[in-house]
């Protein structure tokens, strides 16, 4: 059987090589691929993420003042390092449906690719014919690469809030008592832009490494092989090039949702605290 595209397809030489290719193969609309898995997995992780941050900050912060001053400045890299945490592991399997679903390749123009849970239940089906006692321990199997993630995430989420809440909070004060909804809405997403994009290149080769994991075609070994393994088999194919392979879209991805996320959430709070004082 002739192959639908040459392996050369498949090799990509930078991010406007990847838009290209993708296009000219399998149409326009498949940019958006796994689209409905990012929206069902963005909506949870916000709903926990935020809302845990924000109490564990606020308990971290009053805890640390009363009893080690010197430690409140942390405050927000363990809570956010915390929130993230049961964030990951929670939503960790529509994580991996979207990883999954965004990785195929090689699906024809007017060829529907498969959608979230039909992704899902191609995992689970490499432990559908073991027996019943091994069965749930392959509902595992949709924690593939949670590890990898969590490895991450978390940093990500220390590097990204211990940056944002100085910078934010100098930000506001510039403002003042004036502060409204569009100068809360400003700080927030310049705060949220420079503390996501620099959050994003440091943990761009523990990204690779949990890409790398769960699209691995055997899920069992996936689940064997550790976040380490994983990062020197890509030294070793790439160097420090492929240790930060898509460096560039994780930036320019990571900056603008950070921003957009956290200021739209801060708005919405400061709006329901006006309306709680105006009552």
């Amino acid at each position: 059987m002739t192959p639908l595209c040459p392996p050369s397809c498949f090799q990509y030489k930078g991010t406007l090589d990847v838009f290209y290719k993708i296009i000219r193969q399998e149409g326009f609309s498949r940019l958006w691929r796994g689209t409905n898995a990012g929206l069902a997995l963005a909506i949870p992780t916000v709903g926990i993420y935020l809302p845990c941050y924000d109490i564990f900050r606020d308990w971290l912060e009053s805890f640390s003042s009363k009893n080690a001053p010197q430690f409140t400045p942390y405050a927000p890299l363990v809570a956010g390092s915390i929130a993230r945490s049961l964030a990951c592991i929670t939503c960790s399997p529509i994580e991996l449906a979207r990883t999954r679903m965004q990785a195929q390749k090689g699906i024809p123009m007017g060829v529907k690719p498969p959608g979230m849970l039909k992704t899902l239940f191609g995992v689970l089906s490499v432990v559908k014919n073991e027996p019943m006692q091994n069965n749930f321990k392959g509902l595992f199997v949709l924690w593939t690469g949670v590890g990898a993630q969590l490895a991450r995430d978390v940093p990500f989420s220390a590097i990204c809030w211990s940056t944002l809440e100085p910078v934010r909070r100098r930000l506001l004060r510039l403002v003042g008592d004036e502060a409204n909804g569009a100068s809360i809405l400003g700080a927030n997403f310049s705060a949220g832009f420079i503390a996501g994009s620099i959050a994003a290149a440091a943990t761009c080769p523990l990204d690779v490494a949990k890409t790398r994991r769960q699209i691995e075609k055997d899920p069992m070994k996936a689940m064997k092989t550790s976040t380490r393994e994983t990062l020197m088999k890509v030294w070793r194919d790439g160097g420090v090039r492929g240790l930060f392979m898509g460096v560039g879209p994780r930036v320019g991805r990571a900056g603008p949702s950070v921003g957009i996320v956290v200021s739209f959430y801060e708005v919405v709070k400061h709006l329901v605290h006006q309306r709680q004082v105006a009552s």
